[in-house]
């Protein structure tokens, strides 16, 4: 039993809002325990568990409180469980009154956790630990049924919120989309008294239909008017779930005896910046954040920028210059014994562009299900998304200017107009072009949007033309 501030919590949460996957989180920091959904109607702790700590399931209805003092008393270290709306009404009552249980809420979009629910009952998945082994269906939006799927949300809520008013106390919020944040969980144990803390976040479940919601639904034309009805605000965006990037500021690039400062998105146009840089006098890296700032304010009036690629062309470069060649050795292994990539020895050419091109298509699902965190692979720069990318840049600051590569000699000769220099010659253009032409085909564009949509809508990239 723990001895700090806390002798337990409570997840309160509901159906489809990562309750699971917090869970999981949870019990990967040592001294940390969650025991499921203990006061569920139909089972104690676990799907089909009709025992828990020597406590039937038919004397648990009779009394709850023998469980729930058992279950603080005979864990080690800090102990918990997950308890929804529907759940055992006198545990709630008990808990929330309780300033020695400390409190989680979780919340999700209720539109998105209606979607998820109906889809796992199509499918019926409700976990997934094993991306390869995903089910998927379109379901049908049904306003009265999302109607009681919201007010139950929303009582439950409110429910929880006037308790916590009138007792003066406070809980730890937490919505869907920060449980990939591993620092948010961190802060999460700091606040439950906990020493532990995690290094990476628990890759054990996965997130289920990460699709944008329209494309989940058999009648999206049916949710706006719903929703409007309904009166809520934002309810039909789409979740991110690729994982935030940091600034990368070792990569940065300074010109040697110039206020200009690149910072490089990898798989792109890197080396023809670099080339220009040279033309100018050289380049400056090796930056860490101290040294960066102290070269900003040694700069004034310097400009910052960087440059991306179409999609689809980066996305080759990357499968070529890191998995084809062997650079990226796990990687590789990872798509051939579990993607089913046929790759030539390391460096070796493909046998015919059919056959790159359908390796290729292998890797654009694989770095689709990367972004969606649905592989349990940290998401490699190389194709991460470059919305990702710049929004780590701008972490540190916001660029000057973010350049389209086949805009590329106007974007540098702007900026060697801001800095009051004339310009040296455009970088030329590398293979980069010619390798993709020589295996494109539309199923290529398919699978790239689908990877990529994040910066085909955000840069309004089209199609690629080559």
């Amino acid at each position: 039993m723990s001895q700090g501030r806390f002798h337990s919590f409570v997840i309160l949460a509901g159906m489809r809002t990562g309750s699971n996957f917090l869970e999981a989180n949870l019990n990967a920091l040592p001294g940390v325990t969650s025991h499921g959904e203990v006061f569920n109607p139909h089972f104690t702790g676990r799907k089909d568990a009709t025992e828990l700590f020597g406590i039937t399931l038919a004397e648990r209805d009779a009394n709850p409180k023998p469980l729930l003092r058992k279950l603080r008393a005979e864990t080690d270290g800090l102990s918990g469980f997950r308890f929804f709306h529907d759940h055992d009404a006198r545990v709630l009552d008990i808990v929330l009154a309780d300033p020695a249980c400390a409190k989680i809420v979780l919340t999700r979009n209720p539109v998105d956790s209606y979607v998820s629910w109906k889809i796992a009952r199509a499918t019926g998945q409700w976990k997934l630990t094993d991306a390869k082994r995903l089910k998927s269906a379109t379901v049908r939006f049904e306003e009265a049924e999302f109607a009681v799927h919201l007010s139950a949300a929303q009582d439950f809520q409110l429910l929880v919120l006037r308790a916590l008013q009138t007792s003066g106390q406070t809980a730890f919020m937490l919505d869907y989309d920060d449980l990939g944040s591993v620092d948010v969980l961190n802060g999460l144990a700091a606040f439950l008294g906990v020493e532990a803390r995690l290094k990476s976040v628990d890759d054990s479940l996965k997130k289920q239909n990460p699709a944008p919601l329209e494309a989940k639904l058999e009648n999206p034309g049916d949710l706006a008017p719903a929703l409007a009805r309904a009166d809520l605000f934002g309810l039909a965006r789409s979740p991110v779930f690729e994982p935030r990037r940091p600034a990368a500021i070792p990569t940065a690039l300074a010109a040697a005896n110039l206020p200009l400062l690149f910072f490089p998105v990898r798989s792109g146009p890197e080396a023809a910046v670099r080339d220009w840089f040279n033309q100018l006098g050289g380049t400056v890296d090796g930056f860490d954040h101290t040294s960066l700032r102290q070269w900003k304010r040694g700069h004034p009036g310097h400009r910052s920028f960087t440059v991306i690629r179409h999609p689809l062309l980066r996305a080759h470069v990357a499968f070529r210059e890191k998995i084809v060649s062997g650079q990226l050795a796990d990687q590789r292994r990872i798509l051939i014994r579990a993607y089913k990539a046929d790759l030539p020895d390391p460096g070796q050419p493909f046998a015919d562009a059919a056959a790159e091109r359908a390796a290729f298509l292998i890797f654009l699902h694989f770095a689709r299900l990367a972004a969606q965190g649905q592989t349990g692979l940290r998401v490699d720069p190389n194709w991460a998304s470059q919305t990702a990318v710049l929004q780590g840049f701008a972490g540190f600051h916001p660029l000057d200017l973010v350049i389209r590569e086949d805009r590329l000699a106007e974007g540098l000769g702007f900026l060697a107009a801001e800095v009051g220099i004339a310009p040296p010659p455009a970088p030329v253009s590398d293979t980069a072009v010619a390798a993709l032409s020589s295996i494109h085909d539309p199923s290529l564009d398919d699978a790239a949007e689908a990877a990529y949509s994040r910066d085909y809508t955000g840069f309004g990239f089209a199609r690629w033309r080559g």
